[in-house]
């Protein structure tokens, strides 16, 4: 299995941090030096190793950012 390679080009934020010290981060990743995308997922600490994501393109981006923006969050009963 090929190695995926990929660099961190600008952090946007972090969203949690678990027990164990990952953290749930907004970033910037191009991916196998493809332009990059806006990445969420929990990171290891010192980036070493990674969980599951999700990757968006910029109009999947611009299409959620629209989508939160309108909704009212307090009706969605999450805490």
């Amino acid at each position: 299995m090929a190695e995926i390679k990929f660099e961190i080009t600008k952090n946007l934020g972090i969203l949690s941090e678990g027990a164990k010290g990952w953290q749930k981060e907004i970033n910037l990743v191009s991916w196998n030096d493809r332009k990059p995308k806006v990445d969420i997922r929990d990171w290891a600490p010192g980036h070493e190793k990674m969980g599951k994501g999700v990757t968006l393109n910029y109009e999947e981006t611009r299409k959620l950012m629209e989508l939160l923006s309108s909704s009212d969050i307090d009706m969605w009963g999450i805490d």
